[in-house]
């Protein structure tokens, strides 16, 4: 396995989490901060080198105080994940064959998927995690009519992590200054192909207050925890 560094974006703003004082990846989940339950996971794959945990301002000594040990690195974040995910890139210090990056809410990543991303980056140079869209969807014109039904068996709900060859990710990075919805899109930008890899059902992005409960739902029930693993 090659040598990894891992970026965990966690600076966001957290607007859609009404209700709570904390930031997102700060917020209890069953004892802990979700945040904590994300990089457990990472610290355990012995490829990956170092972790460079992203956040906010506000956050950072709290971060520096309860994550600063051993492999993980903290830094500030930007405006945009985009510009967190570029400080990362910036901050890292271990000169890894691979560079992965993953939500620092998203704390049901499995070590299967991280390490299978991993194989497919380093095969491919570029690898993302997604699971196949169930539910119908269609694309509407200006108007709000209906125009096409698209076909869900090519269609794919994107996850973290997103894995990458070093040169490929910094190389995007750097040359496209443009607005993406996630990293794969500036490396899709330059022309390059992106490899989907299985992920899982289970790899939720706690979000909303809403997807809180289904996460302390996945934590506290043997059958959904076992899907994590």
């Amino acid at each position: 396995m090659r040598n990894v560094s891992v970026i965990i974006p966690a600076a966001g703003s957290g607007k859609r989490m009404k209700g709570f004082l904390k930031r997102k990846p700060f917020i209890h989940l069953c004892g802990k901060p979700v945040i904590s339950h994300t990089l457990n996971v990472f610290k355990g794959i012995p490829a990956v080198k170092e972790i460079i945990l992203v956040v906010n301002k506000k956050d950072l000594n709290q971060a520096k105080k309860y994550f600063r040990r051993g492999i993980v690195k903290v830094i500030e974040g930007g405006s945009e994940r985009k510009d967190s995910v570029y400080n990362g890139i910036k901050a890292i210090q271990k000169d890894p064959d691979i560079i992965l990056i993953h939500d620092g809410v998203r704390p049901f990543v499995t070590k299967a998927i991280i390490t299978d991303s991993i194989k497919q980056a380093v095969r491919f140079g570029a690898a993302v995690v997604a699971v196949p869209v169930i539910p119908t969807i269609k694309s509407a014109d200006k108007s709000g009519f209906v125009n096409k039904t698209l076909d869900r068996s090519r269609l794919w709900e994107i996850q973290t992590p997103q894995v990458f060859k070093r040169g490929i990710i910094i190389k995007a990075y750097k040359k496209l200054k443009i607005h993406a919805t996630d990293d794969a899109m500036l490396v899709e930008k330059m022309g390059r192909k992106v490899k989907i890899v299985m992920g899982s059902y289970n790899n939720i992005k706690i979000t909303t207050p809403k997807d809180l409960k289904i996460a302390e739902a996945i934590l506290k029930s043997p059958s959904l925890r076992a899907r994590t693993k």
